[in-house]
């Protein structure tokens, strides 16, 4: 039996789950404000690397469910995902847990969309 705070393969995000539109910039605005409070220290809007990976572009490289992943389930998609793998290979470092929720996360993407 898994563990409670397992990340089961129900609680993955697929592309099924995000649905992007026009840009909204309410959503956007929340998403910059967990930046500032959760990202930022090792997060760049540009494209440079901090401890993490910079942020802009990043949709162009990756898809909207796998940055949500890698923000909810981070020790599934170690685990798991290949690129995850390499970008902890590049990075030295993985990517804590900060407790954000799904909507939380989908703001974030929404944020991302801006850089």
């Amino acid at each position: 039996m898994e563990p409670a705070n397992s990340p089961s393969k129900a609680a993955m995000i697929s592309e099924a789950d995000i649905t992007l539109g026009e840009v909204d910039k309410a959503l956007v605005e929340k998403g910059k404000s967990t930046y500032d409070v959760k990202c930022q220290a090792c997060h760049s809007i540009g494209e440079n690397r901090v401890v993490g990976p910079g942020w802009k572009g990043m949709l162009t490289r990756r898809k909207p469910e796998w940055v949500m992943n890698m923000i909810l389930n981070t020790e599934a998609m170690l685990s798991t995902d290949a690129e995850a793998q390499k970008q902890l290979e590049q990075c030295l470092v993985r990517m804590p847990n900060q407790n954000l929720s799904k909507d939380d996360a989908r703001n974030v993407v929404e944020f991302m969309r801006t850089l």
